[in-house]
């Protein structure tokens, strides 16, 4: 393509794929986009072994990672451990989830003994950031991304020095000249559509609301995201002056994807209306699949959700075990499983592989780009 951003990046198409699965990242790399690795879930070590399985699989060619810093969270400074912020879970909303699953046939018993904590919030601090930032710049990545907040400087002159380009999810106009102001080279403009972590701009809105915003800042280029699952799409987004895709929710009804069963066959069947923004995931507005906990949490008698990360400690633990019963074909479980999901899962009707995800968005994309060309008159 005539890209200045594929030319910086030395990629073919300019379609970044985010997610947590190395496979994914892995197959749309070489298929000719861009794979970013999605790793606040995992340890120092778990990313050393990701990140070297990647390498061998790319062999060079360019791929990037993401991780989550927010600027505004509780305990920030990392100065209690998560057993001493699960203190501070009131009893009302451990009881309110308890409930719920009982409600749904599931044993809460267990539910706080520790065998269901998942990952460490730490990872969402600075300092913890810190050590998975150690792992990921001794391998040769392209593009690292902080998905809520801007960057933190420490990372970004890091980066800066190993000629990595440093990336931003931003939701708001406001947001997107904080960024631009910091310094990013790249703004990924999220409308309310988009899976995760989300505002509330819709992307048609958000694309030439941001481009107009950062006029007075050089070389930065913008990504749309939010809703995006075809090339026709993309094309429409870079006819406002986006300089490319960036895409979540498609990977993860994909062959490879690590979504578990019973969550992709619900996105399979779901329709666009079939998505829900809330704080119940982890304290911060996130798009996900509609599921008996959105439900539940949005009822009136449902507690307000804790702030970031205490909403996450608190629904962790439930997740993990619904996700094994509903393994096991738990009805109750299956109603209540659910995953960070955008709009988009309303096109996401078919399961198919990474790579011909890929090959469908460059022929969507040119048949696009020839039919926008064919209403110019000679």
């Amino acid at each position: 393509m005539n890209s200045e951003l594929c030319d910086r990046l030395g990629i073919e198409f300019p379609l970044f794929a985010f997610t947590h699965c190395r496979d994914v990242v892995a197959e749309v790399t070489n298929a000719g986009g861009f794979g970013v690795l999605g790793a606040v879930g995992l340890t120092p070590e778990s990313l050393e072994i990701e990140m070297d399985w990647i390498d061998k699989k790319v062999r060079g060619k360019p791929y990037g990672i993401d991780l989550l810093i927010p600027n505004k969270m509780e305990d920030k400074s990392g100065a209690l451990t998560d057993d001493q912020l699960r203190e501070q879970i009131p009893a009302g909303h451990r009881k309110f989830v308890e409930d719920l699953l009982d409600r749904h046939g599931i044993d809460s018993s267990d539910l706080w003994r520790g065998g269901y904590d998942g990952r460490s919030s730490d990872n969402m601090r600075e300092a913890g950031a810190l050590k998975l930032i150690d792992v990921a710049f001794k391998h040769p990545i392209k593009l690292f991304v902080n998905a809520l907040g801007v960057p933190p400087k420490s990372v970004m002159d890091r980066a800066r020095k190993k000629g990595i380009m440093v990336g931003a999810l931003t939701g708001a106009r406001e947001h997107a000249v904080q960024h631009a102001q910091a310094g990013v080279d790249i703004l990924v403009a999220a409308g309310g559509e988009a899976g995760g972590h989300c505002g509330e701009i819709a992307t048609m809105v958000l694309i030439p609301e941001v481009l107009q915003a950062i006029e007075p800042y050089k070389n930065i280029y913008v990504l749309a995201a939010g809703g995006i699952a075809t090339g026709r799409q993309m094309a429409a987004c870079m006819a406002m002056g986006a300089a490319g895709a960036w895409t979540g929710s498609v990977w993860l009804t994909t062959t490879e994807a690590e979504t578990t069963p019973t969550v992709k066959e619900k996105m399979l069947k779901a329709t666009s209306r079939n998505t829900v923004r809330s704080r119940s995931r982890t304290g911060k507005p996130t798009r996900q699949l509609q599921s008996a906990w959105s439900d539940a949490w949005g009822t009136k008698d449902a507690p307000d959700p804790l702030p970031m990360p205490l909403q996450g400690l608190l629904s962790r633990p439930p997740f993990a075990k619904v996700d094994k019963l509903a393994a096991g074909g738990h009805s109750g479980a299956k109603e209540l499983a659910a995953y960070f999901v955008g709009q988009a899962v309303g096109l996401m009707n078919a399961e198919q592989s990474a790579r011909s995800v890929v090959m469908d968005f460059k022929r969507d994309y040119a048949e696009a780009v020839e039919r926008l060309s064919a209403t110019l008159a000679d």
